[in-house]
C-alpha cells in the first residue's frame, strides 16, 4: 500500500460510490477502479461489495477503515515535521558551555533562540575549550562558547562580545577603598588564577599583563573555573582578575572593582562551530548570536550607555 491508495480507499469508503469518490478526488472513475482493485489484490482480500447503487465495506474493508485515518494523519505529521526540520524550526541543538559565560551572556542568547524556535530541544554540555573543539570535530556538539580560541581551519570562530574585566577582592581588603584598580596596585598580591588548562586562557592573559606592567606576580591558587576562584576570594585566600559578568555571582564577602590596564582591557566571548556544517538549526542559532552581538555593540556605543546615572536628590 502507498499513501495515494490509502487516500483513494478512504474517499471511496466515505462516499460509498465510485462516481462521487472520483469527482472528489478530481480524477476519472476507471483509474480509481483500477487502484482500488490493485489494493485488494495486494492485500489478498475484497474491501468493497459492489452493488447497483454503489459500494459497501466488507469486514476486511471495515478493519482497514479503522486504521487508515490514523496512518494518513501520521504521514501528514511526518511531512510537516520534516518541513519544520528543514527550516530549522525543530530538531536538537547541542551547545558547549563553560564557566563565566554561563553567568550572563549565554543564557540570554539561548533564551532568545528558544523564544524563536520553541520546538528545538537545547542540550547543554559543560566542556573546557579543548573539549569543545574535540566535541565539535566528533559531532557531539553543534556549537560552543569560549574565550581566546586558537585558529582552527575546520572551525568558524565569531566574536559575540567583548567584556570588561574586574578585580574580585575579599570585603576586608584595603584595596576595596579604591573605586578603580590598576595592575601596579595588584603587584605582589596573592592571586587566584583560572582556568588552569593546557590551552591559553584568561590566566595567561593576566600573567602577561602583570609582566608587561612590571608588577610582581604571586600566584596563590590556580583553579579550573570562575566559581571556585571567587569562592576562594570570599574565603580570603587572595584576589582574582575576572570578567564583569562574574559579579553576578554575588558571593558574600566579595567586592568587585573595575580594572584599569594598558594591556588587559577586555576579553572576548566567541562562539565556534564546524565550517562545513549546513544544519538549518545551527544556521538559525548563529543568526540569533549575530543579532545579539550587533544589538549589544549598538547599546555599548550609545551615548546614553556612557552617561553616568543621575543621583536622586
Amino acid at each position: 500500500m502507498d499513501l495515494r491508495q490509502m487516500r483513494y480507499f478512504l474517499t471511496l469508503a466515505e462516499e460509498r460510490n465510485f462516481t462521487r469518490a472520483a469527482e472528489r478526488l478530481h480524477m476519472a472513475q476507471p483509474p480509481l477502479t483500477r487502484q482500488i482493485r490493485a489494493l485488494e489484490v495486494e492485500l489478498g482480500a475484497d474491501l468493497f461489495v459492489r452493488t447497483s447503487k454503489g459500494v459497501t465495506l466488507t469486514e476486511a474493508g471495515q478493519a482497514l477503515m479503522s486504521e487508515v485515518p490514523n496512518l494518513l494523519a501520521l504521514a501528514q505529521r511526518a511531512k510537516e515535521r520534516a518541513l519544520l526540520a528543514s527550516q530549522g524550526q525543530t530538531g536538537r541543538l547541542d551547545v558547549g558551555i563553560f564557566g563565566s559565560g554561563v553567568l550572563d551572556v549565554i543564557p540570554r542568547i539561548l533564551a532568545r533562540f528558544h523564544k524563536q524556535r520553541p520546538e528545538v530541544r537545547i542540550v547543554l554540555h559543560n566542556l573546557t575549550k579543548s573539549e569543545q573543539i574535540l566535541a565539535l570535530r566528533e559531532r557531539r556538539i553543534s556549537v560552543g562558547f569560549n574565550r581566546l580560541i586558537p585558529p582552527e581551519e575546520d572551525l568558524v570562530v565569531e566574536t559575540v562580545l567583548r567584556e570588561s574585566l574586574v578585580v574580585a577582592l575579599p570585603a576586608a581588603h584595603p584595596l576595596c577603598k579604591k573605586s578603580v584598580l590598576k595592575i601596579s596596585e595588584l603587584s605582589d598580591q596573592p592571586l587566584i588564577l583560572y582556568p588552569n588548562l593546557p590551552i591559553a586562557g584568561l590566566a595567561q592573559q593576566v600573567i602577561q599583563a602583570f609582566v608587561r606592567e612590571k608588577a610582581i606576580v604571586r600566584v596563590e591558587q590556580e583553579v579550573e573555573d570562575v566559581l571556585t576562584a571567587v569562592a576562594l576570594v570570599a574565603g580570603g585566600f587572595g584576589i582574582c582578575v575576572t570578567t564583569a559578568s562574574s559579579a553576578s555571582l554575588r558571593l558574600p564577602g566579595v567586592v568587585y572593582r573595575p580594572l584599569e590596564s594598558n594591556y588587559l582591557r577586555e576579553i572576548e566571548l566567541s562562539c565556534l562551530y564546524r565550517r562545513a556544517d549546513e544544519s538549518p538549526v545551527l544556521s538559525a542559532f548563529v543568526a540569533v548570536v549575530r543579532d545579539f552581538s550587533l544589538h549589544t555593540a549598538a547599546q555599548a556605543a550609545s551615548p546614553k550607555a556612557k552617561l553616568p546615572a543621575k543621583r536622586k536628590a
